[in-house]
């Protein structure tokens, strides 16, 4: 991987050094070439690279760019991913934040990083995407698909949405709740689960419907097929709704319908030796932390 850029939001002090040595460790061991996220242009990066480039959303995919990596927490990476699109251009997510189920690896790590680079030891983890269609959704925002969750929110604080569900055209359900979130494998370790949702593994060819504080108690989280089509029309007291993808968020009217697909595309991400799903759950869940064990 020759071409290797890098994306982060807000870097501290202790976060940069650590960057600073994942650059040159790439340009030492790799001989990469790196193109640095416009947002970090103005922090002490280029010290002792000056052949680092500078890129933008417009023109990664057009870079040649081989790699990917997202510096930062889950929210980062999820950034990152409307910026590659469709264009197959593998994430990396090195962990700068606090959870990070999808930025995993830790920045004690990142010799460890560059080595599995160097020697190709990592395997590419596809993960599904949600593809959302509405006619209005694409006036607000140029990416309509999301790698976590879709969610469908109340605008205010008092008023609940009612919300009539359907799967392939047949009825489902109507839930009266504060929203509804349809979840990815990926992002059943994200909103879903704070809303009692299950976690389910990547690759598994589900979704997961997870009602937010649902008026009937007797509602609970449902598993569904990710081959269906999942078509929402809700309705608010204050005639407005909000539909979230990811981090991305847009007003609908009432009654406007939403429908909800598995995008034709997916998302590649490095999976390094040792740090896979089920370790991470581990880890950031405290499983087996029981004396007993």
């Amino acid at each position: 991987m020759n071409n290797i850029a890098i994306y982060g939001k807000s870097i501290s002090e202790i976060n940069l050094k650590f960057l600073n040595r994942l650059i040159t460790s790439l340009v030492e061991e790799l001989d990469a070439k790196i193109f640095i996220h416009i947002g970090l242009k103005n922090y002490n990066i280029f010290q002792n690279n000056t052949s680092i480039k500078i890129f933008d959303e417009s023109d990664i995919i057009s870079s040649d760019i081989d790699l990917l990596i997202s510096f930062g927490g889950d929210g980062t990476l999820l950034d990152t991913v409307t910026m590659i699109k469709n264009s197959n251009i593998p994430i990396l997510g090195v962990n700068a934040g606090r959870l990070g189920f999808l930025a995993n690896i830790n920045q004690d790590d990142i010799l460890l990083v560059v080595k599995a680079l160097k020697y190709k030891n990592y395997k590419i983890d596809e993960r599904s995407l949600l593809h959302v269609e509405n006619k209005n959704i694409l006036k607000h925002t140029v990416s309509n698909f999301a790698l976590n969750e879709v969610t469908l929110h109340k605008k205010d604080s008092s008023s609940m949405l009612k919300i009539d569900a359907f799967l392939d055209e047949e009825f489902l359900n109507t839930y009266w709740s504060d929203g509804l979130i349809i979840a990815t494998p990926t992002g059943s370790t994200a909103y879903s689960l704070s809303c009692g949702g299950p976690i389910i593994t990547p690759g598994s060819n589900n979704f997961v419907i997870t009602p937010i504080a649902p008026h009937n108690l007797n509602l609970r989280p449902m598993v569904v097929a990710d081959n269906v089509s999942i078509r929402l029309k809700a309705e608010s007291r204050e005639s407005y709704f909000l539909v979230t993808m990811d981090s991305r968020s847009v007003s609908l009217k009432n009654y406007e319908e939403i429908i909800i697909k598995k995008a034709d595309f997916s998302i590649k991400l490095i999976e390094l030796p040792d740090h896979n799903f089920l370790k991470t759950v581990r880890n950031k869940l405290f499983w087996g932390k029981d004396s007993r064990n």
